[in-house]
């Protein structure tokens, strides 16, 4: 009996200690398994997309800064380095304006071409024959600027034609040529007025373009 007994406690000692150390092991490992998930959950959660949304954003505001930096000055290269606008590319006609002592013309260029262009010089005239010469400029008309004109946009130019009336020295003009520098072309201009413009080829002159008439400058 007693032999039997100290054996049934030995083995109830034993499986006592088994069943701790296995509790003990679970418990352990639960512990472990949760903190992990808890670390894997935090982990997933915040970083791969907070990171995300966090870095995201001002990488794609930086690169629309960039873009925008880069319409500006592109639209302002653009501008100072706009190619000449050609005759084919311009709506140009022609009003009477007068003006004690003189008459003049205004010739109003519009650009029709649908991107920004630059006119250069002044408008080289032929109100009769090639034998009479283009209409001189005058220099005091020259803009400081570049006449820049972005589509829609015009440029204008005065025109002196007479000193006013139709008198011996004048001469009937309906339509004349106006031809632009730099082979950019030329236009045929219809005069004002049914029975056109009375031109005197010892007054006449013109100004620069520009994108406005100025008072003083345009005054010859």
């Amino acid at each position: 009996m007693r032999t039997y007994r100290s054996r049934l406690a030995v083995f109830s000692a034993v499986t006592t200690a088994a069943l701790a150390l296995t509790l003990t092991a679970c418990g352990g490992d639960d512990t472990g398994a949760g903190a992990g998930a808890k670390e894997s959950g935090v982990a997933g959660a915040s970083s791969p997309s907070a990171s995300a949304s966090v870095s995201a954003s001002p990488s794609a505001v930086e690169q629309s800064g960039d873009k925008e930096q880069g319409k500006q000055v592109v639209g302002g290269t653009g501008s100072a380095t706009a190619p000449a606008c050609t005759a084919k590319g311009l709506g140009i006609s022609a009003e009477t304006q007068d003006g004690s002592p003189y008459t003049h013309l205004v010739l109003t260029a519009k650009n029709t071409s649908g991107r920004t262009c630059r006119m250069t010089g002044f408008p080289e005239i032929r109100f009769l024959d090639n034998a009479r010469g283009t209409v001189p400029s005058v220099a005091k008309s020259k803009p400081v600027t570049a006449v820049v004109l972005e589509p829609g946009v015009a440029a204008y130019a005065a025109v002196r034609i007479s000193d006013g009336g139709r008198k011996e020295s004048t001469e009937a003009v309906k339509d004349f040529s106006v031809t632009l520098p730099g082979g950019a072309g030329m236009a045929i201009v219809r005069a004002p007025g049914a029975e056109g413009i009375a031109v005197d080829p010892a007054r006449w002159a013109t100004g620069y373009w520009t994108r406005e008439l100025r008072n003083g400058a345009d005054e010859f």
